[in-house]
């Protein structure tokens, strides 16, 4: 009995052997009997490329100026509408003017006098210069009136100044815009005193079209930029324009770089950069942040492929599907550059003439059989940017 037993066991476990086997060997029949998949092909080659950078940055006026009280008194009226455009002279305070007036006027009455006693002061040099000749009066007389004369001069030169004082004075009491530009709030009200003992700040007027937008880059990578325009990697690319970007809307400008800092921030390692940039409509504001697109260089063998060719592992490290001989699969790692739009600039892995596969990635391995249907970089591109 116990020899049937051991005789049904033994056959039992033979028989799932025999099964799992033949379910083992099943699918390896049909993935050599599974049709080959049709995939898109591009042909790797060359073309001019400008390496951009996207730098975070700061719009700041062009110009700033601080509209300030240059003589005391009370304020009267303010002319201006808080957050306006202003013209450079416009009228923007009134400072109670019958203080300058009054001083404006007791000038002119010295400078009056002034010119009484200089018509005096000459009148008698000219009726001693004869008299002295001849003895008629002493020497010490006529010297005397020569002193007079000239004391007479410094006194009238003394009261014109008094007078010019007075008038600048009378001009300031209206206090005009320095420069042209949109003007902010006003820092003080009418009936203020100002201007006593201290220039005081009455409003700030800045100039917003064109605007500037300073921005830094890590200088790390403005030395890798000059390594490569060194081995001829790259050109330079100083005469392209500036691109100014505001995230969260749909504004753009076009500018210049004004100049790049000649230090580095100790602090931060960054280089600080200026760009200029137009504003006419005044949406630019100064404070707000902005995101600068700006050319690094030129790349004249640049390799760019759709961006839904390249995979990416696990940790990070990028690859591409290949046609290889006998149209099959194959795998390799590359390094990816800038992007540009929907494609992905390769800077080591691929080569000119390679068949990049940028269609059915998902569904094909390394080492399958695939059907190749060429494709050209104009096709490419719009099928790379829907996925």
């Amino acid at each position: 009995m116990s020899k049937f037993r051991e005789w049904i066991t033994f056959s039992v476990i033979s028989y799932l052997i025999a099964v799992t086997l033949v379910g083992c060997d099943k699918p390896e029949e049909q993935r050599e009997e599974a049709p080959a998949r049709e995939v898109d092909v591009l042909s790797v080659k060359t073309e001019p490329f400008t390496v951009f950078a996207e730098l975070p940055g700061r719009i700041e006026p062009v110009r700033v100026a601080e509209v300030r009280a240059r003589v005391a008194g009370i304020v009267l009226k303010r002319t201006f509408e808080e957050g306006a455009d202003v013209k450079a002279g416009d009228v923007l305070f009134q400072i109670d003017p019958a203080p300058f007036k009054a001083a404006l006027s007791r000038a002119q009455g010295e400078l009056a006098r002034a010119e009484a006693q200089l018509f005096q002061a000459q009148a008698m040099v000219r009726r001693y210069e004869p008299l002295v000749k001849i003895d008629a009066v002493s020497q010490q007389d006529f010297d005397n009136a020569k002193a007079a004369l000239q004391s007479a001069q410094a006194d009238k030169r003394s009261a014109q100044a008094n007078v010019e004082t007075a008038r600048l004075d009378l001009g300031y009491a209206e206090v005009r815009a320095p420069i042209a530009g949109r003007i902010g709030r006003a820092q003080v009200t009418e009936g203020a005193l100002v201007g006593q003992g201290e220039a005081t700040l009455l409003a700030r007027i800045q100039q917003l079209d064109p605007v500037y937008a300073d921005f830094t880059q890590p200088a790390a990578d403005a030395l890798r930029l000059r390594a490569a325009i060194a081995e001829g990697k790259v050109a330079g690319a100083s005469d392209q324009p500036l691109s100014l970007r505001v995230d969260g809307t749909d504004i753009e400008r076009k500018g210049t770089l004004l100049f790049t800092d000649i230090s580095v921030d100790r602090s931060t390692g960054q280089i600080a950069l200026r760009g200029q940039f137009d504003n006419p409509e005044g949406v630019l504001l100064p404070g707000m942040y902005v995101r600068v697109r700006t050319p690094q260089g030129l790349d004249q063998n640049a390799i760019l492929v759709p961006q839904r060719a390249v995979q990416r592992s696990a940790d990070g490290q990028a690859s591409v599907m290949l046609l290889g001989e006998g149209d099959t699969v194959e795998a390799r790692q590359v390094t990816t550059g800038a992007m540009q739009g929907s494609r992905w600039q390769i800077s080591e892995g691929l080569q000119v003439g390679d068949k990049v596969i940028t269609s059915s990635l998902a569904a094909i391995r390394p080492g399958a059989k695939v059907i190749p249907r060429e494709q050209d970089a104009a096709e490419a591109a719009p099928q790379s940017q829907a996925q």
